[in-house]
């Protein structure tokens, strides 16, 4: 790639990535507007289904989230009556976060969501698969990366 091509934002994989996942956040608005979540909330729910009664420092390493978004979040959904959140009868430092009966049965109007996705995106299931194989693909490349340490000097 030419230089002066190297800093144009169409270039950029960081900025593809980035605006494709806003697009993306704008066709599941409408979807889960009917379920009555946020797309934040949508993949808190999923996680939950997925394994129930987990800690909060695990549910956020899961969704990459940190404690100060999580919290929040959570708060929502228990007041939606989705979750309950509860110190470890083992642990007093933890948060467990349960389902309830209610956040269960969310499951079952929510699992067309991501057929309905596809038809959006004029996707067969065979292309969905694929995007997400090469998604979790580049994912799995940067987990693999040493870790970079972050600079401590100040810049004077």
């Amino acid at each position: 790639m030419e230089t002066d091509q190297t800093l144009k934002l169409e270039n950029q994989i960081c900025f593809a990535i980035y605006a494709c996942s806003r697009e993306l956040t704008k066709l599941y608005r409408p979807l889960l507007q009917e379920i009555g979540l946020t797309y934040t909330q949508y993949v808190t729910m999923i996680a939950l289904w997925e394994k129930d009664q987990v800690t909060v420092s695990a549910l956020g390493a899961r969704l990459y989230l940190d404690s100060g978004t999580l919290t929040p979040l959570l708060k929502k959904l228990e007041a939606a009556g989705f979750i309950t959140r509860n110190r470890d009868k083992n642990d007093e430092r933890n948060v467990v976060i349960a389902l309830t009966e209610q956040g269960s049965l969310l499951r079952e109007k929510a699992v067309d969501i991501p057929e309905k996705l596809l038809c959006q995106l004029n996707a067969s299931p065979e292309e969905g698969t694929l995007m997400l194989m090469q998604i979790q693909e580049l994912m799995a490349r940067m987990q693999q990366r040493a870790p970079v340490e972050a600079n401590t000097e100040g810049d004077e």
